[in-house]
Protein backbone atom coordinates (compact mmCIF):
# COMPACT_ATOMS: atom_id res chain seq x y z
CA UNK A 1 0.00 0.00 0.00
CA UNK A 2 1.37 3.38 -1.05
CA UNK A 3 0.53 6.24 1.29
CA UNK A 4 0.44 9.80 0.06
CA UNK A 5 -0.51 13.10 1.65
CA UNK A 6 -2.44 16.17 0.61
CA UNK A 7 -2.49 19.65 2.06
CA UNK A 8 -3.92 23.03 1.12
CA UNK A 9 -0.64 24.80 0.38
CA UNK A 10 -1.02 28.46 1.41
CA UNK A 11 1.10 31.46 2.34
CA UNK A 12 0.44 30.67 6.01
CA UNK A 13 0.97 26.89 6.00
CA UNK A 14 4.12 24.80 6.18
CA UNK A 15 6.25 25.67 3.11
CA UNK A 16 5.62 23.16 0.37
CA UNK A 17 9.33 22.39 -0.16
CA UNK A 18 9.71 21.58 3.54
CA UNK A 19 6.59 19.41 3.44
CA UNK A 20 7.80 17.53 0.35
CA UNK A 21 11.17 16.80 1.95
CA UNK A 22 9.54 15.68 5.19
CA UNK A 23 7.11 13.40 3.36
CA UNK A 24 9.81 11.73 1.29
CA UNK A 25 12.12 11.30 4.30
CA UNK A 26 9.32 9.47 6.15
CA UNK A 27 8.61 7.14 3.24
CA UNK A 28 5.44 8.64 1.82
CA UNK A 29 4.93 7.98 -1.87
CA UNK A 30 3.10 11.08 -3.05
CA UNK A 31 2.12 14.68 -2.39
CA UNK A 32 -1.02 16.23 -3.87
CA UNK A 33 -2.13 19.86 -3.66
CA UNK A 34 -5.47 21.46 -4.61
CA UNK A 35 -6.43 24.52 -6.62
CA UNK A 36 -8.59 27.62 -6.33
CA UNK A 37 -7.55 30.55 -8.50
CA UNK A 38 -9.52 32.97 -6.29
CA UNK A 39 -12.58 32.93 -4.06
CA UNK A 40 -15.30 35.52 -4.71
CA UNK A 41 -16.55 36.97 -1.42
CA UNK A 42 -20.13 36.12 -2.37
CA UNK A 43 -21.49 33.10 -0.55
CA UNK A 44 -24.13 32.47 -3.19
CA UNK A 45 -22.47 29.07 -3.45
CA UNK A 46 -22.24 27.43 0.00
CA UNK A 47 -19.04 25.55 0.90
CA UNK A 48 -18.91 22.15 -0.72
CA UNK A 49 -18.16 20.32 2.52
CA UNK A 50 -21.15 21.87 4.27
CA UNK A 51 -19.26 24.19 6.61
CA UNK A 52 -21.04 27.24 8.01
CA UNK A 53 -17.97 29.34 7.20
CA UNK A 54 -15.60 28.71 4.31
CA UNK A 55 -12.19 27.70 5.76
CA UNK A 56 -9.45 30.31 5.45
CA UNK A 57 -7.20 28.10 3.32
CA UNK A 58 -9.59 28.27 0.37
CA UNK A 59 -8.83 31.99 0.05
CA UNK A 60 -5.07 31.54 0.21
CA UNK A 61 -4.30 28.50 -1.96
CA UNK A 62 -1.03 28.61 -3.89
CA UNK A 63 -0.93 27.87 -7.60
CA UNK A 64 -0.58 24.07 -7.68
CA UNK A 65 1.91 23.75 -10.54
CA UNK A 66 4.25 26.40 -9.14
CA UNK A 67 4.03 24.83 -5.69
CA UNK A 68 4.70 21.35 -7.06
CA UNK A 69 7.73 22.60 -8.97
CA UNK A 70 9.24 23.54 -5.60
CA UNK A 71 8.30 20.10 -4.24
CA UNK A 72 9.88 18.33 -7.21
CA UNK A 73 13.09 20.33 -6.96
CA UNK A 74 13.88 19.17 -3.41
CA UNK A 75 12.87 15.49 -3.76
CA UNK A 76 13.96 12.51 -5.85
CA UNK A 77 11.24 9.85 -5.62
CA UNK A 78 8.07 11.59 -4.46
CA UNK A 79 5.14 11.53 -6.87
CA UNK A 80 3.74 15.05 -7.17
CA UNK A 81 0.19 15.73 -8.25
CA UNK A 82 -2.76 18.06 -8.34
CA UNK A 83 -5.62 17.07 -6.12
CA UNK A 84 -7.53 18.51 -7.76
CA UNK A 85 -6.91 20.93 -10.65
CA UNK A 86 -9.96 22.83 -11.89
CA UNK A 87 -9.44 21.96 -15.54
CA UNK A 88 -12.40 23.93 -16.90
CA UNK A 89 -10.94 27.16 -15.52
CA UNK A 90 -7.55 26.80 -17.22
CA UNK A 91 -6.38 27.51 -20.76
CA UNK A 92 -5.57 24.02 -22.09
CA UNK A 93 -2.65 25.02 -24.32
CA UNK A 94 -0.84 26.95 -21.58
CA UNK A 95 -1.64 24.29 -18.97
CA UNK A 96 -0.47 21.46 -21.24
CA UNK A 97 2.87 23.23 -21.62
CA UNK A 98 3.22 23.82 -17.86
CA UNK A 99 2.30 20.23 -17.00
CA UNK A 100 4.65 18.78 -19.61
CA UNK A 101 7.47 21.01 -18.39
CA UNK A 102 6.95 19.99 -14.78
CA UNK A 103 6.74 16.31 -15.68
CA UNK A 104 9.87 16.59 -17.84
CA UNK A 105 11.90 18.40 -15.18
CA UNK A 106 10.77 16.03 -12.41
CA UNK A 107 11.67 12.91 -14.38
CA UNK A 108 8.09 11.77 -14.97
CA UNK A 109 6.85 12.11 -11.39
CA UNK A 110 3.77 14.23 -12.10
CA UNK A 111 0.14 13.07 -11.82
CA UNK A 112 -2.76 15.20 -13.02
CA UNK A 113 -5.93 14.86 -10.98
CA UNK A 114 -8.77 17.06 -12.22
CA UNK A 115 -12.20 17.95 -10.93
CA UNK A 116 -15.25 19.83 -12.11
CA UNK A 117 -15.54 22.28 -9.23
CA UNK A 118 -18.28 23.50 -6.89
CA UNK A 119 -17.92 27.30 -6.71
CA UNK A 120 -20.31 28.82 -9.24
CA UNK A 121 -18.97 32.36 -8.87
CA UNK A 122 -15.35 31.27 -9.32
CA UNK A 123 -16.21 29.48 -12.56
CA UNK A 124 -18.28 32.37 -13.91
CA UNK A 125 -15.31 34.70 -13.44
CA UNK A 126 -13.41 32.38 -15.79
CA UNK A 127 -16.25 32.51 -18.32
CA UNK A 128 -17.40 28.96 -17.57
CA UNK A 129 -21.15 28.48 -17.00
CA UNK A 130 -21.67 26.03 -14.14
CA UNK A 131 -23.86 23.72 -16.23
CA UNK A 132 -21.17 23.28 -18.88
CA UNK A 133 -18.20 22.76 -16.57
CA UNK A 134 -18.02 18.99 -17.14
CA UNK A 135 -18.02 19.35 -20.92
CA UNK A 136 -15.43 22.13 -20.82
CA UNK A 137 -13.15 20.16 -18.47
CA UNK A 138 -13.47 17.10 -20.68
CA UNK A 139 -12.38 18.97 -23.82
CA UNK A 140 -9.55 20.72 -21.99
CA UNK A 141 -8.13 17.38 -20.85
CA UNK A 142 -8.60 15.76 -24.26
CA UNK A 143 -6.87 18.71 -25.93
CA UNK A 144 -3.96 18.52 -23.49
CA UNK A 145 -3.58 14.80 -24.10
CA UNK A 146 -3.31 15.51 -27.84
CA UNK A 147 -0.54 18.03 -27.24
CA UNK A 148 1.30 15.61 -24.96
CA UNK A 149 1.08 12.58 -27.24
CA UNK A 150 1.46 13.84 -30.83
CA UNK A 151 4.32 15.52 -32.66
CA UNK A 152 1.75 17.59 -34.54
CA UNK A 153 -1.44 18.15 -32.56
CA UNK A 154 -4.63 20.00 -33.37
CA UNK A 155 -8.07 20.01 -31.80
CA UNK A 156 -11.54 20.89 -32.99
CA UNK A 157 -14.21 20.82 -30.30
CA UNK A 158 -17.08 22.89 -29.04
CA UNK A 159 -15.03 24.64 -26.35
CA UNK A 160 -11.44 24.19 -27.60
CA UNK A 161 -10.04 24.79 -31.07
CA UNK A 162 -6.48 25.11 -32.27
CA UNK A 163 -4.78 24.36 -35.56
CA UNK A 164 -2.16 21.62 -36.00
CA UNK A 165 0.77 22.72 -33.87
CA UNK A 166 4.09 21.77 -32.32
CA UNK A 167 4.45 21.74 -28.56
CA UNK A 168 7.42 20.43 -26.60
CA UNK A 169 8.54 19.13 -24.15
CA UNK A 170 6.46 15.99 -24.05
CA UNK A 171 5.72 14.37 -20.69
CA UNK A 172 7.98 11.46 -19.79
CA UNK A 173 5.04 9.05 -19.48
CA UNK A 174 1.50 10.28 -19.65
CA UNK A 175 1.04 11.85 -17.24
CA UNK A 176 -1.63 9.69 -15.57
CA UNK A 177 -4.98 11.48 -15.34
CA UNK A 178 -7.43 10.92 -12.49
CA UNK A 179 -10.83 12.50 -11.90
CA UNK A 180 -12.16 13.49 -8.52
CA UNK A 181 -15.80 13.68 -7.52
CA UNK A 182 -18.80 11.76 -6.30
CA UNK A 183 -19.72 8.35 -7.70
CA UNK A 184 -22.33 8.24 -10.43
CA UNK A 185 -22.94 7.38 -14.11
CA UNK A 186 -21.69 10.74 -15.43
CA UNK A 187 -18.55 10.62 -13.33
CA UNK A 188 -17.71 7.07 -14.34
CA UNK A 189 -18.39 7.79 -18.02
CA UNK A 190 -15.78 10.57 -17.86
CA UNK A 191 -13.27 8.34 -16.07
CA UNK A 192 -13.76 5.55 -18.59
CA UNK A 193 -13.44 7.86 -21.59
CA UNK A 194 -10.32 9.87 -20.87
CA UNK A 195 -8.81 9.08 -17.47
CA UNK A 196 -6.76 6.41 -15.76
CA UNK A 197 -8.67 6.34 -12.49
CA UNK A 198 -10.97 7.88 -9.91
CA UNK A 199 -10.08 9.74 -6.72
CA UNK A 200 -13.12 9.69 -4.41
CA UNK A 201 -12.88 12.35 -1.69
CA UNK A 202 -12.74 10.63 1.68
CA UNK A 203 -13.23 7.20 0.12
CA UNK A 204 -16.69 6.55 1.55
CA UNK A 205 -18.76 4.11 -0.49
CA UNK A 206 -15.90 2.94 -2.68
CA UNK A 207 -16.75 -0.76 -2.40
CA UNK A 208 -20.33 -0.25 -3.56
CA UNK A 209 -19.21 1.97 -6.45
CA UNK A 210 -16.54 -0.32 -7.89
CA UNK A 211 -18.88 -2.56 -9.95
CA UNK A 212 -20.40 0.46 -11.73
CA UNK A 213 -16.96 1.93 -12.42
CA UNK A 214 -15.71 -1.34 -13.89
CA UNK A 215 -18.88 -1.65 -15.98
CA UNK A 216 -18.27 1.83 -17.39
CA UNK A 217 -14.76 0.76 -18.36
CA UNK A 218 -16.09 -2.32 -20.13
CA UNK A 219 -18.66 -0.23 -22.04
CA UNK A 220 -15.85 2.07 -23.17
CA UNK A 221 -13.88 -0.91 -24.47
CA UNK A 222 -11.25 -0.69 -21.75
CA UNK A 223 -9.95 -3.35 -19.41
CA UNK A 224 -11.68 -2.82 -16.04
CA UNK A 225 -8.68 -4.38 -14.30
CA UNK A 226 -6.59 -1.34 -15.29
CA UNK A 227 -8.69 1.33 -13.55
CA UNK A 228 -7.06 2.83 -10.46
CA UNK A 229 -8.97 4.06 -7.44
CA UNK A 230 -7.22 6.32 -4.92
CA UNK A 231 -9.23 7.26 -1.80
CA UNK A 232 -8.31 10.89 -1.31
CA UNK A 233 -8.10 13.19 1.69
CA UNK A 234 -8.86 10.45 4.18
CA UNK A 235 -7.80 10.09 7.81
CA UNK A 236 -6.07 6.70 7.84
CA UNK A 237 -6.16 3.86 10.33
CA UNK A 238 -4.75 0.36 10.13
CA UNK A 239 -8.22 -1.11 9.75
CA UNK A 240 -9.16 1.32 7.00
CA UNK A 241 -5.98 0.66 5.04
CA UNK A 242 -6.44 -3.10 5.35
CA UNK A 243 -10.00 -2.71 4.11
CA UNK A 244 -8.86 -0.74 1.06
CA UNK A 245 -6.09 -3.24 0.37
CA UNK A 246 -8.72 -5.98 0.35
CA UNK A 247 -10.49 -4.10 -2.44
CA UNK A 248 -7.31 -4.08 -4.53
CA UNK A 249 -6.57 -0.43 -3.85
CA UNK A 250 -2.85 0.32 -3.97
CA UNK A 251 -2.65 3.98 -2.88
CA UNK A 252 -4.42 6.10 -0.28
CA UNK A 253 -3.89 9.85 0.13
CA UNK A 254 -4.11 11.18 3.69
CA UNK A 255 -5.28 14.63 4.71
CA UNK A 256 -2.97 17.08 6.46
CA UNK A 257 -4.04 20.35 8.10
CA UNK A 258 -3.26 23.60 6.30
CA UNK A 259 -1.08 24.77 9.14
CA UNK A 260 2.51 25.62 10.11
CA UNK A 261 5.12 22.89 10.50
CA UNK A 262 4.68 22.50 14.25
CA UNK A 263 1.09 21.37 13.64
CA UNK A 264 1.70 19.37 10.45
CA UNK A 265 4.75 17.31 11.40
CA UNK A 266 3.16 15.49 14.37
CA UNK A 267 0.29 14.43 12.09
CA UNK A 268 2.74 13.34 9.43
CA UNK A 269 4.69 11.32 11.99
CA UNK A 270 1.47 9.67 13.18
CA UNK A 271 0.58 8.64 9.64
CA UNK A 272 4.09 7.35 9.01
CA UNK A 273 3.59 4.72 11.72
CA UNK A 274 1.12 3.07 9.32
CA UNK A 275 3.65 2.68 6.53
Amino acid sequence: MRLGVTMFTTDQAMPVADLARAAEERGFASLYVPEHTHIPISRRTPPAAGQDVLPEEYKRTLDPLVALAYAAAVTERLTIGTGIMLAAQRDPIVTAKAVATLDHLSGGRFVLSVGFGWNVEEMEDHGVPYGSRRDVAREHVLAMKELWSREVAGFEGRHVRFEPSWSWPKPVAGPPVYIGGAAGPKMFAHVAEYADGWIPIGGKGVKDALPALREAYEKAGRDPATVRVIPFGTVPSRGKLDYYAGLGIEEVVCSLPAAPADAVLPVLDGYSSLL
